[in-house]
């Protein structure tokens, strides 16, 4: 069992700041942590999917009850395919079955599929009430339990329904990540790696010098405490100075532009997240290698480098052979960052920064979707 530290990274939101706690074993002192956030004695309802649920909602019942929480819990289908608005309208009637009142809670128990459709029902039930987010992958743990950012998808594409709603905390217990499967550690790792190349250089050259970044069994201790904080405090550093997207956050989308679209083209049942992203780097960096100077410093041996950890981490970096590319020319049109019709990409500028334009033509996509 990997034994971590504890650390505290705070997320300075304006009027609605919170902690992320990195904390081993911490989903037993889960009500302990939220005492100071949601008072005792309320309702807290407690939202999961049956395999993480088989293995840890025991424990953080347990705990929320032991700090005089009155527990309920709704459990959701696993996967991506799940997170709909059926799955939410599930949330909202164990809201009201239980009379979950604005003071209550709701508290995310799993991965981000999970966190996001929890925020999104916090966000809606009674306007509004408390949201706790627990996450259980390290997807969830570096990227989609922070930030706020919650909603569903769309049969047309990808988180296209949601809204912002930042939780009171998020707990990040790492010593579930051993019963997490190896292709979902390696979909957070390219999370961990996308922050390496669009925020942070020092993070990039650390997983450069790993030796394995494909199995948790084979990260050490003090490399998963790096990946952790740094990638943390790097979503932190963006979206306190941008909470709602409307300028510098968007560059958390790396990769996602093409990715979403990946897996939207796939059902959400082929491709998961992260392996999406890791496609959607590749295409974003090789777009990158094609622009004018003025816009990108990016070049051939960047791309390579970004390349080598992908591929020590196993994770894809081809479009799977069932996707045409002029059908992700016609989703990519459908993205959340599209304005005023045109499409805007999330570019590497240099290892450890990024930027948004919407001067990548049809044209270059095309021609670098073909040697994806």
């Amino acid at each position: 069992m990997k034994t971590l530290a504890q650390a505290t990274i705070r997320v300075n939101i304006p009027q609605a700041a919170y902690d992320v706690k990195i904390a081993p074993g911490g989903l037993d002192s889960l009500g302990t942590w939220m005492t100071p956030l949601v008072k005792t004695g309320q309702k807290v309802l407690l939202v999961s999917n049956p395999v993480v649920f088989e293995l840890y909602g025991e424990r953080a019942i347990a705990s929320l009850t032991q700090a005089g929480y009155q527990v309920c819990y709704c459990l959701l289908p696993a996967g991506e395919q799940y997170k709909t608005m059926t799955s939410i309208a599930k949330i909202h009637d164990a809201a009201y079955e239980n009379r979950l009142e604005r003071n209550s809670a709701m508290v995310a128990l799993g991965g981000g599929v999970i966190g996001d459709m929890t925020g999104f029902a916090a966000s809606s039930w009674l306007r509004g009430i408390a949201v706790v987010q627990v996450p259980t992958s390290l997807l969830a743990m570096v990227d989609a339990s922070m930030g706020g950012k919650t909603g569903v998808n769309h049969p047309k594409g990808k988180n296209l329904i949601g809204a912002f709603h930042q939780p009171r905390l998020v707990l990040i217990d790492p010593q579930v990540l051993e019963t997490l499967p190896i292709r979902e550690f390696r979909a957070g790792v390219a999370e961990v790696i996308k922050y390496g190349v669009i925020w942070d250089l020092p993070l990039f050259k650390t997983l450069e010098s790993a030796e394995r970044l494909d199995d948790f069994n084979h990260v050490s201790v003090d490399l998963l405490q790096y990946m952790l904080e740094h990638s943390c405090q790097a979503k932190a550093d963006v979206v306190s100075q941008d909470v709602k997207e409307g300028g510098i956050r968007a560059i958390l989308n790396y990769g996602h532009t093409v990715g979403h679209a990946v897996e939207s083209l796939t059902g959400y049942n082929q491709i998961n997240h992260g392996e999406a992203v890791a496609i959607g780097m590749v295409a974003a960096a090789k777009i990158a290698e094609k622009m004018e100077p003025s816009i990108s410093q990016w070049d051939e041996a960047a791309t390579v480098r970004q390349q080598a950890l992908l591929e020590k981490t196993q994770l894809p970096t081809q479009l799977p052979e069932n996707v045409e590319i002029e059908d992700i020319l016609v989703a990519i049109k459908s993205d959340k960052k599209v304005k005023e019709g045109k499409v805007r990409f999330v570019l590497p500028q240099d290892i450890g920064a990024a930027l948004v334009t919407d001067q990548v033509s049809e044209a270059i996509a095309r021609t670098v979707l073909q040697t994806v």
